[in-house]
């Protein structure tokens, strides 16, 4: 009985000390699953993968559908105390952008919150966005620029454009021609996954 007991502490001192580590995704509507049945979304898939390939992580999805960046700088410190991650997949801006709505005022809530992120001890991967020709070549040429500075500027991972070759493919797409459908969720995670796996650690 002594000996299990004593098993059972030392355990426990283990799982204390070495916590699971927490990737927490941070998005819109695309990372919430929009529209997918529930697990199939490319957040559960990547929890997955991680799974399948030994990965000692805990994904925590805190995506809210229509959530701007405003919004995300608002909820994001609670989140991070909440979560204390290792690593942050923060994937918002694409609202800012359907609103158009200032890309300065965009810009300033992303870096805040890399800041944040950082400040405890995150490491950030940031997914961009872009706009459809339609808003306008100065616009839309802003809004893709303000993601690279950001990316630049606090010198973290970073996808240009979250939907490449998702956006385009009318089969991976809902008919609302925003949001991926469940075929397009294995995209969205291969292109997430090719820069977030140097940031992996077994």
């Amino acid at each position: 009985m002594k000996r299990w007991l004593i098993v059972c502490l030392l355990f426990a001192a283990s799982a204390a000390a070495h916590p699971a580590r927490t990737i927490l995704v941070f998005g819109d509507s695309i990372s919430a699953g929009y529209g997918i049945p529930v697990g199939q979304g490319w957040v559960a898939l990547l929890q997955a993968k991680l799974d399948r390939l030994g990965y000692g992580y805990r994904v925590v999805n805190a995506s809210v559908s229509g959530e701007t960046t405003a919004g995300g700088l608002d909820r994001l410190p609670r989140a991070l105390a909440l979560h204390r991650p290792r690593i942050l997949i923060l994937e918002l801006g694409g609202n800012d952008g359907l609103r158009a709505l200032p890309v300065q005022e965009m810009h300033a809530n992303l870096e805040r919150m890399v800041r944040l992120a950082q400040a405890a001890g995150a490491s950030v991967l940031l997914l961009g966005m872009r706009m459809p020709p339609n808003y306008g070549p100065e616009y839309t040429a802003q809004f893709q620029r303000a993601f690279v500075a950001v990316a630049q500027a606090r010198r973290i991972a970073f996808v240009p454009f979250f939907l490449q070759g998702i956006a385009t493919q009318p089969a991976l797409m809902q008919a609302d021609g925003l949001h991926p459908n469940t075929d397009g969720q294995a995209p969205l995670l291969a292109n997430a996954w090719r820069a977030l796996e140097p940031m992996l650690r077994k």
